[in-house]
């Protein structure tokens, strides 16, 4: 039975889209006129904005990937795909803008491995069939990332929107007393100055983290059964096919699921717009034979700890300082 879950490309996102998802017929595939007129219809779907020299490139770089996404779709697989707002860049292209987390890198330059530690759900003996925590109030809106308190004011370890990793930002939010809200200090999808007023604002205090046991997804499923689990990916690959381990993506498992064939699956929040994948979401296959799971998503899984329902009072003056001297 043919599956019905939706498993997109990653490093090929740039041609794949299922929301306000644009459409073709082939025969606009047969001229290169009616490739032109297809590209401005997808500009103007899409408002792109692209300059005059620029434009034979990125229009060349579109030709080719609406010829590819017809030849996937004419194939027998699990998944069609679609050109999103990213179709007119190439896969170097869009990994280098928006798959710059570089785990290993990171992790190198600290000098420390993650380490064992404690795992609180480790006793758990069963957990639901399915949970979706956006479905719980547990998940904020999508954002585009781009080309933000954590991305202006984490900088001291991490790396703003050059990347970092997750853990150590749920330590910086410890260590500073909290998190201000995303109305106080929106994000803004670039790097900038740090906002000490708002920073040392927190509407919301954490007491540390956890990390999940590494290539262990029966522990990942325990915690995401119980909260939303920030993990990391490569973001390289097709998400039932062959995928790597370098991780360069970090990205939110917030459920899981499984498909009427019987089709084990992760929700995973995306952080490339709502344009992207289901709504900025995507469904990653689960319980694969390879340990680290698919692209790695069992290598570097964590999650906060709040161990009460206490909260910090806002209100710490300060003034405003740049990010480098963080």
């Amino acid at each position: 039975m043919k599956s019905s879950l939706v498993l997109v490309i990653l490093s090929l996102a740039l041609v794949v889209g299922l929301v306000k998802s644009f459409d073709f017929h082939e025969k606009e595939l047969e001229t290169e006129e009616s490739l032109w007129d297809m590209y401005e219809r997808w500009r103007s779907h899409h408002t792109v904005s692209r300059s005059i020299d620029d434009k034979h490139k990125r229009f060349n770089v579109f030709k080719a990937n609406a010829h590819y996404v017809h030849s996937f779709n004419k194939k027998d697989r699990p998944y069609k795909l679609k050109l999103n707002k990213f179709a007119d860049m190439t896969s170097h292209e869009f990994r280098r803008l928006y798959a710059g987390s570089r785990v290993k890198h990171h992790r190198m330059m600290q000098g420390s491995s993650r380490g064992n530690g404690t795992f609180m759900y480790a006793g758990v003996q069963s957990v639901p069939h399915s949970i979706d925590w956006r479905k719980r109030g547990a998940v904020t809106a999508v954002k585009d990332q781009g080309q933000c308190e954590l991305v202006d004011c984490d900088t001291e370890k991490n790396e703003g929107c050059n990347g970092g990793l997750m853990d150590l930002a749920f330590e910086f939010i410890k260590t500073k007393g909290g998190i201000t809200t995303e109305e106080n200090y929106p994000y803004m999808a670039e790097d900038g100055q740090c906002d000490a007023h708002k920073e040392n604002s927190p509407a919301v205090a954490i007491d540390g983290h956890e990390n999940v046991p590494e290539n262990d997804e029966d522990a990942l499923l325990k915690a995401v059964a119980h909260q939303p689990v920030s993990v990391a990916i490569d973001a390289g690959g097709v998400f039932t096919g062959d995928c790597g381990t370098e991780l360069d993506h970090g990205v939110a498992a917030v459920g899981y699921g499984t498909t009427l064939d019987g089709t084990k699956y992760w929700i995973v929040k995306n952080s490339w717009g709502p344009e992207w994948g289901e709504k900025g979401y995507i469904r990653m296959q689960r319980s694969v034979d390879a340990k680290e799971g698919l692209c790695g998503i069992a290598m570097e899984a964590s999650y906060p700890i709040k161990k009460s329902s206490d909260n910090p009072e806002a209100g710490r003056d300060t003034k405003s300082y740049d990010k480098d001297e963080l």
